[in-house]
């Protein structure tokens, strides 16, 4: 964000808290001409010295900085949760996002056999009728949404920024990448084998990094989460290499599930908050 927009939102929001200049710099230890020239829009301030006025003043950074475009993004994915709301609530949400896990887990075995159809037969010869193809494959991708925003809100919760950013980007690709497949019933260039090739590097990656993000659940969750991560790693880079996506396919098996009982623990995590407030 730039100036003056930025003093210009740390002013309202320190009128909001009903905070004097003097008061705020008691809480972050920055001296009050800087909160000043911040506020007048006369300089740029570090990032680290942003964070330090947002939690000063209870804001989260990434949230304060957030475009218009990511937010209206999220919202149309359903992401804007309120993860400063109480525990039962995030509970609740936690429990929809694995309970939608095991959903898309499922409805997999069902998936498989209509993608391994038109990949290895034709496009016109579907296993499903095209009206339950694609039924399903809008129920799978809402399961996914449901699914993964679980970990955006568990990043919210533990501190994992490179997790909410990493599931974000797996998001889009989950949403392009189902329309393109619904899309491609009907156009056939999009049948071309580059994009499943493409689709397979992408999400290899992103997987990857989503696993790396995992591993930072270990002081919190214990073992699963190394173990979670380590699967994940592996898995995705399967997906990278495209010749060995089939291995990676059969891997995800596994950490899918994994991945439903580290929301699991993340719930019963707040639910263990709860009893001790």
């Amino acid at each position: 964000m730039k100036q003056p927009a930025l003093g210009q939102r740390i002013l309202a929001l320190r009128q909001e808290k009903g905070l004097t200049q003097e008061e705020l710099v008691a809480q972050c230890n920055i001296s009050v001409r800087t909160i000043q020239r911040i506020e007048a829009g006369e300089v740029v301030p570090r990032t680290y010295t942003v964070r330090t006025i947002l939690s000063a003043l209870g804001e989260d950074f990434e949230d304060f900085t957030e475009t218009q475009v990511e937010s209206g993004l999220k919202k149309a994915l359903f992401l804007k949760i309120d993860d400063t709301q109480q525990a039962n609530f995030l509970t609740k949400h936690l429990k929809i996002a694995w309970i939608a896990g095991i959903v898309y887990f499922v409805l997999g075995f069902a998936e498989v056999p209509a993608d391994a159809s038109r990949m290895f037969e034709n496009n016109s010869d579907l296993f499903y009728p095209a009206y339950i193809y694609i039924a399903l494959k809008v129920v799978i991708l809402a399961s996914i949404i449901l699914f993964l925003r679980g970990f955006i809100l568990s990043g919210n919760i533990l501190n994992n920024y490179l997790l909410k950013i990493v599931v974000f980007i797996m998001l889009i690709f989950n949403v392009a990448y189902y329309a393109l497949d619904i899309a491609s019933l009907y156009y056939e260039p999009l049948n071309d084998g580059s994009i499943l090739i493409l689709e397979s590097i992408s999400f290899g990656i992103v997987g990857v990094l989503m696993g790396i993000a995992m591993l930072r659940f270990q002081k919190a969750l214990g073992n699963i989460a190394i173990v979670t991560g380590i699967f994940q790693i592996v898995t995705y880079a399967l997906f990278v290499s495209v010749v060995f996506a089939l291995g990676g396919f059969l891997m995800l098996t596994v950490t899918t599930i994994l991945e439903i009982i580290i929301l699991y623990k993340v719930a019963q995590l707040v639910k263990e908050k709860i009893k001790h407030h």
